[in-house]
């Protein structure tokens, strides 16, 4: 199938040039519109319908591909979507919700519905095995989320290992000599999960800086695994005095599971997490927090994709500092 860069080769122009060409969104003159044309016929390329409904004055469409993995947290998913469509109808698009598993074959199906003018995707492996394929489609696209190679791609994201980093910093201020991490999933870190590796290697790289004993443990999403993880973070870590969790569903159970056992929070053990700030403010000690901005995420990756279709240049990788905000669930280690 032929892609709009190989009309624009045949035909000696730019690909914003055949688009505009074929769609009439600019003025071309009529020399290059009859040269893009030819170009296009010889090769069988048909402009897909964004293009289109461009030219007709409709919305576009943009597909957001958010699949409803194992080990996703289906509120932050939902925020994020939510806002993806707020800003999008705010440029005059429509969003199409792809939740279902989106391999390389399904991006082209995707992109190839009717009106899908570009592209959102979520849940980012740090070797992604759809961005291949992404890279080859004529269709703009932005990546929630950062793997481990870049080049050709756009991406934006929380940055994830300077949230781990700021986690541990805050801690080591507080005098903390032993952390643990309980981190996400376990099969996200087996899908290898680009925003779980980072914030991982965030938090042990600087524990190892400030010299603190420090330790990981992917948490079942599941309320009623807490009071075990509890007994097992203290069986393994007697010393252990501070917990960051990056983990929704286990923040709450976690807490309560701690202080079970006996242990006050903050006065005996200090706990932190990554998380959005509405779920921090709410639990009965407000959590000590780094914000997860799914709102600003979503609204982010719309603005950089619609420059794309635009034709404006957009930075290859845009992070998103951490923003920690200190409450009552940590404090000064005193011994």
């Amino acid at each position: 199938m032929a892609k709009i860069t190989d009309v624009a080769r045949r035909a000696g122009v730019s690909p914003s040039t055949v688009s505009y060409a074929l769609s009439g969104k600019r003025p071309i003159s009529d020399e290059t519109r009859r040269r893009v044309e030819a170009a296009a016929r010889d090769l069988g390329y048909r402009p897909h319908a964004a293009a289109s409904a461009r030219a007709g004055g409709k919305p576009n469409v943009l597909a957001l591909a958010a699949p409803l993995r194992p080990g996703v947290h289906v509120p932050v998913v939902m925020r994020l979507a939510v806002s993806v469509v707020t800003t999008a109808r705010a440029h005059d698009h429509d969003v199409l919700l792809l939740t279902q598993e989106e391999a390389e074959e399904g991006l082209s199906r995707a992109v190839h519905t009717a009106s899908v003018g570009g592209l959102l995707l979520t849940d980012v492996g740090l070797h992604d095995p759809r961005l291949p394929r992404l890279r080859s489609l004529d269709r703009p696209s932005v990546l929630i989320g950062v793997p481990a190679q870049t080049y050709g791609l756009t991406c934006v994201d929380l940055d994830f290992r300077a949230a781990g980093e700021a986690c541990v910093e805050h801690l080591a201020e507080l005098g903390h000599r032993t952390v643990a991490l309980v981190g996400s999933p376990p099969e996200v870190y087996l899908r290898r999960t680009a925003y779980a590796h980072r914030l991982m290697h965030g938090f042990t790289t600087a524990a190892t800086r400030h010299g603190l004993a420090s330790s990981v443990h992917p948490g079942v999403p599941d309320p009623a695994t807490a009071p075990r993880l509890a007994e097992l973070l203290l069986h393994e870590h007697p010393a252990l005095t501070a917990v960051v969790v990056h983990n929704e569903p286990l923040l709450a159970p976690l807490i309560a599971a701690f202080e079970h056992l006996g242990l006050r929070v903050p006065a005996d053990l200090s706990v932190m997490a990554v998380c959005p700030d509405d779920l921090a403010v709410t639990l009965p000690v407000p959590v000590t927090s780094v914000s997860l901005p799914a709102d600003e995420l979503g609204a982010h990756a719309v603005d950089l994709l619609v420059r794309k279709l635009h034709g404006t240049p957009v930075p290859e990788t845009t992070l998103v500092p951490p923003r920690l905000t200190e409450r009552a669930s940590t404090s000064r280690r005193t011994a």
